[in-house]
């Protein structure tokens, strides 16, 4: 390989600072790996061959050992001081032979020590960084919206996801019905090639078998050999009793389909509950807003209020003030074996319109009953009176 090959730059690739922990490395590659992989991108040479290079450069700079002979061998490439050659100026200057500084061979051992440096692999892919192996599908999401009572009882419902999904023809495994696979010839199954340049030596994937290892000897008609279609599929969602608003629900295998038999994906369902014409909701609790009039405030009265599922006899005490809460027990959100209760408020309506008749007692009511209900203000203003001559 020449020193330019070998100035590849895995932080650039990753998106990372050269001075990047092992976090930071993990988390970019993670994101640039959904974003790239094969699976979600079937037919983009692009996205392959990024995916490629962000796979080889998380192979280095993941393994602390690797990263710190490659920063080394990069540097002395980026210095101009490396060459085929040995260390030293391009003009009859001394020569440092790379036997002294690796040991043996300059030849055959700096071949192996870059191809395991920059060739070597995490189990499951090729030393290129193609996975060969079993691979997950990926997660999917979708959103569902439900009615208050839906989400307060629980209800199961079916729903429709568009996208990738194993080939029904060929049941993923991209070869047409009643032909197999053999062994890839040009790398003997393992999924990679070895490429020599210079005194160096390089693993990357074949493109014979594009890195699985596998020649399929018929592609399917469906898929053309992916193993993959767009396909439109109903699964049944089951919704627990007291879902709430904006809760999110992972049903295990329901998502994209894995590939060289790996699982498929989970699927994570949003859930969007609409309101109440009547009711509210307080986490595992139903809130009810109930008017009275002044007389059942007054003198206390037995209401029928409605529940979801059905009625309830709610007592109110006489002298009940406008704006208190009443609690009805075991009649709200049933949720993980228990049930939450209905909160009731009460408030005083005031009538807006009274007849001759109403108005008259009402008078009547207000000289036999002379108490004062704001004794406090009634003393403050009476203080203020008493001050107000000596200002």
């Amino acid at each position: 390989m020449s020193g330019r090959d070998f100035e590849k730059d895995y932080y650039a690739a990753l998106g990372v600072a050269k001075d990047a922990d092992a976090g930071a490395i993990k988390k970019a590659y993670r994101k640039l790996a959904r974003e790239l992989h094969p699976d979600k991108n079937p037919g983009d040479a692009n996205a392959e061959a990024r995916f490629k290079d962000v796979s080889e450069a998380y192979d280095v700079l993941s393994d602390p050992k690797k990263r710190a002979e490659y920063d080394e061998a990069r540097t002395l490439f980026a210095g101009g001081g490396f060459r085929p050659g040995g260390f030293g100026g391009g003009g009859g200057g001394s020569t440092f032979d790379m036997s002294d500084l690796f040991g043996g061979s300059s030849g055959a051992n700096l071949g192996d020590l870059f191809s395991d440096l920059f060739g070597g692999a995490t189990p499951g892919t090729s030393r290129g960084g193609r996975r060969t192996g079993p691979t997950r599908g990926q997660d999917l999401s979708a959103t569902v919206s439900l009615g208050f009572d839906e989400a307060v009882h629980g209800t199961t419902l079916p729903l429709q996801l568009s996208g990738p999904g194993a080939c029904r023809r060929c049941h993923g495994s991209g070869a047409e019905p009643g032909t197999g696979t053999h062994r890839c010839p040009t790398c003997g199954g393992i999924g990679t090639i070895s490429r020599n340049q210079g005194g160096f030596s390089f693993s990357e994937p074949c493109r014979d078998c594009r890195g699985t290892g596998t020649i399929i000897d018929t592609p399917c008609t469906e898929c053309g050999g992916t193993g993959v279609t767009n396909q439109t599929r109903t699964i049944t969602v089951r919704v627990p009793a007291g879902v709430r608003d904006g809760a999110k629900l992972r049903i295990p295998g329901k998502g994209g389909p894995g590939s060289d038999g790996g699982r498929a994906g989970d699927l994570f369902v949003t859930v969007h509950v609409g309101g109440h014409a009547l009711f509210g909701r307080n986490g595992d609790d139903l809130t009810l807003t109930v008017p009275i009039t002044f007389a059942e405030a007054t003198l206390g009265t037995t209401l029928r209020v409605p529940t979801l599922d059905g009625s309830v006899g709610l007592k109110i005490a006489p002298g009940t003030p406008s704006g208190r809460t009443l609690r009805v027990r075991g009649r709200g959100v049933p949720r993980k074996g228990k049930i939450g209760d209905l909160l009731v408020t009460v408030e005083v309506a005031v009538p807006q319109k009274l007849s001759a008749g109403a108005r008259e007692a009402l008078e009547k009511y207000a000289a036999e009953q002379p108490d004062d209900p704001r004794p406090a203000i009634t003393a403050a203003l009476a203080a203020a009176a008493r001050e107000a001559p000596r200002a």
